[in-house]
């Protein structure tokens, strides 16, 4: 592979970057950006790409992907899952520790590292909480971190003992650690499957009420008030959990969090033919939830866009509905699907930053940024050319998403983190 690259007249989408929003050439040698000018002379030996309305960002990353392996390998293998992140433009993911065993312990955070250390796509685990995320007893946190945790979650299976949630706050503040919570008291609907709205009682499925969602956050963010810590929301859905995420910014609470990709772009009437792969943990809500959330966005209440992408073989999906398993795939498509519904409210640069600087930034990961002598950390894509998701392109081990065979406006043409690069045709 040639290690000097160099893309030709490509607009910089780059919030950090004193050129964005410029068309410019980049030249890149041994994974460093050496010169960003118009009209740069290909050197000997360079591979060159030119591509009609080239774009380029900072390397996206999504914050919460589940990749299956160790235990799940045929949902996703880290290596699939690492393949479907890097055709959708992502160079570094959150990994969930929801595997079999659980990330609770040295040797699995160190498994997850070294497995994929020679795949393009950074891959930064999380440690559990509590072990076997069975809620009773925190890990050994601190050892996690040391092994190379970027944070702490028990994934879609929330801490039910505010105790035991306060003294995991309270722990990590001496190492500046992260924890993250999923918002969602089961207790109030044990056998929920979908939003609790008019919809559901027409489907006559059992609905998981908003306050599922917003007596949790209410709880945890009391706690992390309490503990004067930080704390990450993953997978919002509701209109109050934005109001309470707002209050609590104000307030100066250290708190961040995430919202679905299809969180945003769809509602709980897409159910009406019972399609499992329509659902989701948070589930889909109300327009007028969907709504709030864009606008969360917007207005920076609400932090980051991820993928959620959470693979099931055909046997957990293709199943009557209230059997079926929660989730979708996504982390191939999240950026293309935002890009094409998200693009108008609020703009590639707002897009850009809630999926690639963000992101680090809550982790407290280095940003790439588009600038001479930095690392060169960039996804290629073009905003404006249609690309159709399929069987045939799907990278992941499973196909469980209602966006297959969906046209998409926005294309991922390739990723380049150092000097690693993959294009996608």
């Amino acid at each position: 592979m040639s290690r000097i690259l160099l893309l030709k007249n490509a607009t910089i989408i780059d919030p950090n970057s004193p050129l964005n929003s410029k068309k410019r050439d980049i030249l890149i040698e041994n994974g460093s950006i050496l010169k960003i000018s118009t009209n740069i002379t290909p050197p000997k030996n360079t591979k060159v790409v030119s591509e009609k309305n080239l774009h380029v960002c900072p390397g996206l990353f999504d914050l919460t992907v589940h990749f299956g392996e160790p235990g799940f390998e045929h949902k996703e293998t880290l290596d699939s899952g690492c393949n479907a992140a890097m055709y959708g433009g992502f160079t570094g993911v959150g990994l969930s520790p929801e595997t079999n065993p659980a990330l609770d312990n040295k040797s699995a955070i160190e498994f997850c590292i070294n497995s994929s250390r020679d795949h393009l796509v950074d891959v930064f685990p999380y440690g559990t909480v509590s072990k076997s995320r069975e809620g009773k007893e925190l890990c050994e946190m601190y050892d996690l971190r040391e092994s190379g945790a970027i944070g702490f979650f028990d994934g879609k299976k929330p801490i039910k003992s505010a105790g035991l949630m306060s003294r995991a706050l309270l722990y990590t503040k001496n190492f500046n650690g992260l924890i993250f919570s999923f918002p969602y008291d089961s207790s109030l609907s044990p056998k929920g499957q979908m939003n609790e709205s008019l919809e559901s009682t027409k489907l006559g499925l059992e609905g998981i009420p908003a306050l599922a969602e917003e007596l949790h956050l209410s709880r945890d963010l009391f706690l992390t008030s309490y503990n004067n810590a930080k704390i990450h929301f993953a997978s919002i859905s509701t209109e109050s959990s934005v109001a309470m995420l707002l209050e609590a910014k104000q307030n100066n609470i250290n708190v961040s969090s995430s919202v679905a990709i299809h969180n945003l772009i769809l509602t709980d009437n897409t159910l009406s033919d019972f399609d499992s792969n329509y659902k989701v943990l948070p589930p889909l809500r109300s327009t007028t939830d969907q709504k709030t959330l864009v606008e969360g966005l917007k207005e920076g209440i609400i932090d980051v866009i991820t993928s959620d992408h959470y693979p099931h073989e055909i046997e957990a999906k293709k199943k009557e509905f209230n059997l079926a398993d929660f989730g979708v795939i996504g982390t191939q498509i999240a950026f293309p699907l935002a890009v094409t519904h998200l693009q108008k409210t609020l703009g590639l640069e707002a897009i850009v930053t809630k999926m690639s600087i963000n992101p680090r930034t809550i982790l407290e990961l280095d940003v790439p940024i588009i600038k001479t002598g930095f690392k060169a950390n960039l996804t290629l894509f073009n905003p404006k050319q249609e690309f159709e998701f399929n069987n045939n392109n799907n990278q992941s081990l499973s196909d469980n998403s209602p966006f297959l065979n969906t046209k998409l406006n926005c294309k991922i043409l390739g990723v380049i983190n150092g000097d690693k690069y993959h294009f996608n045709d």
